[in-house]
Order: structure tokens, then C-alpha cells, then sequence
């Protein structure tokens, strides 16, 4: 078909209008961790929500390019996770009850303001994760860039547990046949998820454990249908039968028994990832140790109003304390802590995740921030850790335009007040969050956290 001159001279036209309306913005003047290295003060030149220019200024710029001044500033890459949750807590609350678009797109909102900008939601969906994904993907002012496993795939009676969880539709697959596993696999990934989620084991406890064939069936099905599989473990005696049998992500710490040398190389070898998610068991009893810390600015601006009252109230911190959870979590972190640090020194891949939003008590930002402290007690340095939850994090889930700073790279990044690489916690002093070119957070101030009505 030959188009008439009138119609290509409109089709040129139209052309040339949407380039000359192309937003260039250059940031100047800040010193630059690239997710790799510490890059120096460099220009970061911004166009249509991709980095063009990382270094030099060019000597030639658009009239109209935003120019903002960033001078005594570091940049960063926007932080990604691995492992969090959505849509499951309101307030002191929690429950799949809560799976509403208004409560997913305000955690999306509250990641975002917390320099996370990719988020993996790893199970627990409900039905409308796929379009609220798409709706997000479509406009970061929205929230992080959303990815997931959807509902997953769980253990009938076993984990995730339905009633501590408050699971009253319970979305999660539960097969009882490795044909049924199969089954769950290729229904989810027909659904639209980018992995799948198995719980394998229960955080320790009595409750019953997936069976190997189960898990094996899904990991092969999921295999097939080129899907990786992570995997909720607490022992490390599931975890290593799961890298036996190839999977791809081990979704939580090993917080039993010191990980063994045959592990620590099997996960070498297979290149499996490990997501420690240090903070789910500190979040325990640690603002009840450290009541002071409701008293910080930044932990303030992540907790809901009914969180930190609950806190707050006497008696509680006494009560949390003394409890038998809290005396399992206080050696729960100090294994996982142990065994990050001899994984890591392995050589194995190490993601980043926190499993916040799962409960109340996993405080969505400010458990990510925590993250990275916990990960300099296990040895990490600074910029290790942030290379963990920057550029590591993106490549475990194959997203190779976003987790470093480069020209050709999705301009996702933080503004931070000083230097992260001499101070971890330096990466709570965010000034701007920037997802696909648009500042669309910052500076972290407290929010609006009242419960929100259901649909």
C-alpha cells in the first residue's frame, strides 16, 4: 500500500511534533553511585524517561531542557525488591480482605516515597494484581513498577496459613498432586505472573511441609513454561532438597542451623539466589527494644497512625518482649545474620527483600532502609549492600534497563542528602524519587496513613 503525499507529509509532520516534544532534563551537580562504583560528580541527561548522558554535559542541549541543580547531593539507583507484599494490611490489621486497588496503590505510593521504584509482590494477589500491574506499569506517578507471582502456590492446611494470615478468600493454589502442581503452574502462568511462588515450609513450625514431588512438578512445569520459581523456606533442610531439585530463588533466610560448606557451594554452582529478608523476624520485637525509634522522623513517615498507638501504648513493648515469639526472632535474626554472612563470602547471589507488607509489623519502606543496615552486620560494606538492592536485585529478575546508571538505562533513581557509601543509613535521607524520568517522591515526609475503606 502506497500512502499519498499529503498523508506522508502529515505522517512527517506528526513525527517531527513528537520529537520536538520529547522532555529533556539534566541533573547536575551530584556525585554519583552508579549501582557499581562510586562514578564521581557526574551530568545525568534525561530524555523521554531513559538516561542519554551519564558524565560530561553534552556541548549542546534543547532550549527547553529542565535543568536542576543537585550540587552537594548523592544520586542513587531506585532500590528494587525481591520479596514484598501488597494489598494485605490496613493499619493494625491484615487479611486478603484488604486486596483492593485503593490499598495496593497506596503501598505501591508508600515503596515509591521509600526509594523503592521495582517492586516483586510475591504471592498473596488477588485477581486484580494483573490489571492494577498494567495500570502502574503505564503510570509511575502511581507507585513502584509492579511485578509478581500472583497468588502462588501453597500447601493444603500448611503455609501460607490461611487463618494466621487472614486469608479468607485464599487465592493461593493448594495442590495435593504433583498433576495438580502442574496444573497451578501453567493456569498461573497463563493468569500473567512473571515467577512463581511455592511455600514450602512454615517458618519453623509444626504445620505440614510441601511435599518434594509437589515442588519438584512445579519447579519442572515452571521450568517449561520459562518461569523461575522462588521458595518460602525457614529450615535449611527444605532449602536444600529445593536447590536439588533447580530452584531458582531461595525467598527467605535459613535460620535453623548454620548453612552447611555442601550447600553454600551446591547454591554456588547452580547460580540459585538467596533473598534473606533479615528484617521479617527483628520487626518482631524491635520497636519494642527500641522504643525510641518511634521517635524517628523517618520511621514516623512509614508507620500507619494505629501502628505506632499500638506501639506506643503501655504495657505493649513489656508484653512483645517477654513473648515466646520474640525469644524465637531474636535467634532466628541472629542465624540469619550468620549465614548471610557466610553465603555471601560463598560467592552465592544474594537478592533483596524484606516480606514487608505481609503483616503490620513488616513496615513497608522503612524495612527496606533497615535492610541494608542489617546487611553491613552481616559484613557487607555499604556499597556492597547497596549494589545488592540496586543492580543485583534488578538481574534476579531478568530487568537488565534498571538497577544501574547508564546511558541506555531507565532513569529510576534517589536523591539522598549525603553520602551512603560512608554511612549506610545515609540512604534515609531521600530528597527526590525519580521512576522513568518524572520526580514523582520526595523528600520523605509523613503521610496520611488512615485505614482505607474497602471498594
Amino acid at each position: 500500500m502506497r500512502l499519498s503525499p499529503r498523508l506522508l507529509s502529515l505522517g512527517i509532520a506528526c513525527l517531527l511534533a513528537t520529537q520536538a516534544q520529547a522532555e529533556t532534563v539534566v541533573l547536575e551537580g551530584a556525585r554519583v553511585f552508579d549501582g557499581n562504583r562510586d562514578a564521581g560528580v557526574q551530568t545525568l541527561v534525561i530524555t523521554d524517561g531513559v538516561i542519554t548522558t551519564l558524565g560530561k554535559a553534552p556541548a549542546t542541549l534543547p532550549g527547553d531542557a529542565k535543568r536542576i541543580d543537585y550540587r552537594g547531593r548523592w544520586i542513587i539507583p531506585g532500590l528494587v525488591s525481591n520479596h514484598s507484599h501488597l494489598g494485605n494490611t490496613n493499619g493494625t490489621e491484615h487479611g486478603d480482605r484488604h486486596y483492593t486497588r485503593a490499598v495496593v496503590l497506596r503501598d505501591l505510593k508508600q515503596f515509591q516515597r521509600f526509594g523503592v521504584t521495582t517492586l516483586t509482590a510475591l504471592g498473596m494477589n488477588g485477581p486484580a494484581f494483573f490489571a492494577l500491574r498494567k495500570e502502574v506499569h503505564d503510570q509511575p506517578r502511581l507507585g513502584a513498577q509492579l511485578y509478581g507471582a500472583g497468588a502462588g502456590i501453597g500447601v493444603p492446611e500448611g503455609a501460607p496459613p490461611a487463618g494466621p494470615m487472614g486469608l479468607a478468600s485464599d487465592p493461593v493454589a493448594r495442590p495435593a498432586t504433583p498433576e495438580q502442581a502442574r496444573a497451578a503452574v501453567r493456569q498461573q502462568k497463563a493468569d500473567g505472573v512473571d515467577l512463581i511462588k511455592l511455600w514450602v515450609d512454615n517458618l519453623g513450625d509444626k504445620a505440614p511441609i510441601m511435599p518434594e514431588a509437589i515442588y519438584q512438578a512445579a519447579i519442572a512445569e515452571a521450568h517449561a513454561q520459562d518461569l523461575k520459581v522462588a521458595a518460602h523456606i525457614h529450615d535449611q533442610a527444605p532449602a536444600a532438597e529445593l536447590v536439588a531439585s533447580g530452584v531458582d530463588i531461595i525467598g527467605h533466610g535459613i535460620r535453623d542451623t548454620p548453612v552447611a560448606p555442601t550447600l553454600v557451594q551446591a547454591m554456588h554452582d547452580a547460580g540459585t539466589w538467596y533473598i534473606p529478608t533479615l528484617t521479617i523476624d527483628e520487626n518482631t520485637y524491635a520497636f519494642a527494644e527500641h522504643p525510641q525509634w518511634l521517635q524517628d522522623r523517618f520511621i514516623q513517615a512509614a508507620l500507619p497512625a494505629s501502628v505506632k498507638a499500638q506501639w506506643s501504648a503501655p504495657g505493649w513493648a513489656d508484653t512483645q518482649r517477654a513473648s515466646a515469639g520474640a525469644e524465637k526472632a531474636r535467634r532466628d535474626v541472629a542465624m540469619n545474620l550468620r549465614n548471610l554472612r557466610t553465603l555471601h563470602d560463598g560467592g552465592v547471589r544474594i537478592g533483596f527483600g524484606t516480606d514487608a507488607g505481609a503483616m503490620p509489623s513488616r513496615v513497608i519502606g522503612y524495612s527496606e532502609h533497615r535492610e541494608l543496615e542489617l546487611m553491613t552486620q552481616a559484613g557487607f560494606t555499604a556499597q556492597q549492600a547497596l549494589t545488592t538492592a540496586t543492580r543485583d536485585a534488578a538481574q534476579l529478575l531478568g530487568l537488565d534497563d534498571r538497577g544501574t546508571l547508564a546511558a541506555g538505562k531507565r532513569a529510576d533513581l534517589v536523591v539522598l542528602e549525603a553520602d551512603p557509601l560512608a554511612d549506610i543509613r545515609n540512604t534515609r535521607g531521600i530528597q527526590a524519587v525519580w521512576q522513568a524520568g518524572q520526580q514523582v517522591a520526595g523528600p520523605v515526609l509523613a503521610m496520611d496513613h488512615a485505614p482505607v475503606a474497602a471498594d
